[in-house]
């Protein structure tokens, strides 16, 4: 049985005072589930507020980026060892990454490889475009990023890391994939494709969320979903009393 997992992912917004307010209220409001995971990804900005506030909390940190070199003249980029020092996940290949900053597979797996050589959770997304979606290439397509995302990762290493199943045109249009849909590319596109990689069990342990316009009134119809093992939510992720309500939500309709 996998526990579930809802992740904010803050994108960028929230300055200091702001991500601090948030996150205070996120740990007022969800300090007694236990029964879901929880994690916040601030801006790289924010990370070290956030952090202090969650300290010792039941909401974990996550990074919405790293490189994968330890130091270095790197411009603007920040290295594993860095994020370590505030969080515990990070978001890796996530599709604005991919279509505005040119994140290939290649160096997706290369930033899986060191956040797990420091001890980092990653939080790996993968998703078509809808042109992608409407030819039929779903299956393909997300297959070829789940090759390229776990090349060279060991059994072990591949259990830790949670993937993330974000088609890009549901990403801050509004629009979802129906609970449906994603349950079976999530399966015939990740899932079989770990089995193909690994073994029956690593794929059946490897948390799968559902990414694109999560928001409180659909979670429940995604959640109650075989395959679906949580979200990584966006723009609901920012406000206090809707990232508690997706929260909640969830953990109703599981117990229901």
């Amino acid at each position: 049985m996998r526990k579930p997992f809802i992740a904010g992912n803050w994108k960028m917004n929230k300055t200091i005072p702001e991500g601090i307010e948030l996150a205070a209220g996120l740990k007022e409001m969800l300090a007694d589930v236990d029964s879901v995971d929880l994690a916040v990804c601030p801006t790289a900005t924010v990370l070290s507020a956030v952090s202090e506030v969650l300290v010792d909390s039941n909401i974990g940190v996550g990074a919405q980026n790293m490189y994968w070199e330890e130091s270095g003249a790197y411009t603007g980029e920040i290295s594993p060892p860095m994020v370590k020092e505030l969080a515990n996940y990070v978001i890796i290949g996530h599709s604005e990454r991919r279509k505005y900053f040119g994140e290939t597979d290649e160096t997706v797996n290369k930033k899986i490889k060191a956040a797990l050589d420091h001890g980092l959770s990653p939080i790996v997304c993968v998703g078509e475009s809808r042109e992608q979606n409407e030819a039929g290439e779903t299956v393909d397509f997300v297959g070829t990023q789940i090759r390229g995302a776990f090349q060279g990762i060991s059994t072990e290493d591949a259990r830790t890391i949670t993937m993330a199943y974000e088609p890009i045109w549901a990403i801050g249009t509004g629009l979802t994939a129906t609970p449906e849909d994603a349950d079976r590319i999530i399966r015939e596109a990740i899932r079989d494709v770990l089995y193909d990689l690994y073994d029956e069990e690593t794929a059946e342990t490897i948390r799968v969320q559902y990414g694109g316009s999560v928001k409180p009134h659909n979670m429940a119809e995604f959640i109650v979903m075989e395959e679906i093992d949580g979200a990584l939510v966006g723009g609901a992720s920012l406000q206090v009393d809707s990232f508690t309500a997706i929260v909640m939500n969830a953990i109703e309709a599981l117990a229901g």
